[in-house]
């Protein structure tokens, strides 16, 4: 697939370029975005020239990974990164990192549901959101996104050579209102005798 570039009141999400290097570099010495995502730690500038010049760029191509840069839509700097994952057909899951200085401003939310309604108009019928236990931040961002809290998956997502629980969210197209590419036939509650 060619990138694309989203807009919403406030953001663009649009595709990274070498000019980015060095701001995802910058984010990425926050100790909170290596701490909660996967990003490698510690992330070296090679790191984030691999990410914007080869691992977006192939992700894109191959329909594997659709990643984002976010920024103002005024202009500004880089204050976000969000993607989509390939988790199975017609299941994409979504993760994130904000800049610390753009925390608590309602930009994360915003971009998750920007994306959520892209993805859903690309053939997306269940959009994945996980996060380790304890990351509390990523939980509120999928909550005021719309995303329905399943549970808590078992060692669920490998983090620095360790596997850890994780918290798993799942979001609809019609938890947004949208049409589902495929019919949805929910399970219905077993009844008792």
């Amino acid at each position: 697939m060619e990138p694309v570039t989203l807009t919403t009141d406030r953001l663009r999400l649009r595709p990274f370029t070498a000019a980015d290097v060095d701001a995802v570099y910058e984010n990425c010495q926050d100790p909170d975005i290596q701490r909660w995502t996967t990003v490698p730690s510690p992330y070296t500038r090679a790191d984030a020239e691999l990410f914007v010049t080869r691992i977006v760029p192939e992700g894109w191509r191959q329909d594997g990974e659709y990643a984002f840069a976010v920024e103002p839509l005024e202009g500004g700097p880089l204050v976000a990164a969000i993607g989509l994952h390939l988790r199975g057909p017609g299941i994409r899951e979504v993760g994130f990192w904000l800049s610390k200085e753009h925390r608590g401003r309602g930009y994360m939310t915003e971009a998750v549901g920007a994306l959520a309604r892209w993805a859903f108009s690309i053939g997306v019928h269940r959009l994945l959101w996980r996060a380790e236990v304890g990351n509390a931040p990523s939980l509120a961002v999928a909550e005021r996104a719309g995303f329905t809290i399943e549970g808590v998956e078992r060692a669920g997502l490998v983090h620095n050579d360790t596997v850890r629980d994780c918290w798993l969210g799942a979001l609809l197209p019609s938890d947004l209102g949208l049409p589902s590419p495929l019919p949805y036939l929910p399970a219905k509650a077993p009844t008792r005798a």
